[in-house]
């Protein structure tokens, strides 16, 4: 059974499966912390994301280097976002989209999955059937990415999706370690969801008390 989930990391440097290691504890921080709408959510992330960039470029995976490269700048904007303040008052709580927001997410969406297919096809990366599958994750985890920077509650929706999609894909690709860090992800979204819920219903509630 460990031979058929784990005979991949024969071939790998003890250097960079500790780094996938490192990556998937960090990964799984900064998720755990997301949940708790906690602004450790980006330095862990960053952490997280800056490794898996790295790797994945070694790994010549792109579509999924691009991803984290990008986390990474979104995890800076990110903290900085979630840490303003008006006097004691958080600047931007979590909140539902805005029509607006809908809109955008749904180009940077469509944007993301032209780009990511115009690389693709310029490096000559379309010879299996889980590039195809990439370009779509992208964009997902794109806009999950945006809106979680954004405080937008529907982030999880977006990370559900695609964690749901990256379990037997990364297992496919022979990420084992990174395959178990999705079916992690995905448990702790669904529950971030509900909890970001919690706390957008409680906030509602003290709105309307307030006047």
């Amino acid at each position: 059974m460990l031979d058929y989930f784990f005979s991949q990391y024969k071939t790998y440097s003890t250097f960079n499966i500790f780094l996938e290691i490192t990556a998937v504890i960090f990964g799984l921080m900064s998720v755990w912390f997301a949940k708790k709408d906690n602004t450790l959510v980006f330095p862990t992330g960053l952490v997280s994301t800056f490794i898996y960039a790295y790797l994945l470029w070694q790994w010549e995976l792109l579509g999924d280097s691009m991803i984290n490269g990008y986390y990474f700048i979104m995890s800076i904007y990110g903290w900085y976002h979630w840490t303003r303040k008006k006097g004691d008052t958080v600047e931007f709580p979590i909140a539902t989209m805005t029509n607006k927001e809908k809109k955008a997410a749904i180009f940077i969406f469509v944007l993301t999955i032209v780009f990511v297919s115009i690389v693709y096809l310029y490096f000559n990366k379309f010879t299996n059937w889980y590039s195809y599958i990439d370009t779509i994750l992208t964009g997902l985890f794109f806009v999950g990415m945006w809106l979680m920077a954004k405080r937008k509650i529907e982030n999880w929706i977006f990370w559900i999706i695609g964690d749901i999609i990256s379990i037997p894909l990364y297992f496919a690709k022979g990420y084992t370690f990174t395959s178990f860090q999705f079916l992690i992800f995905t448990i702790i979204a669904i529950y971030g969801y509900l909890e970001w819920k919690k706390i957008l219903n409680k906030s509602e509630i003290q709105k309307v008390q307030r006047y």
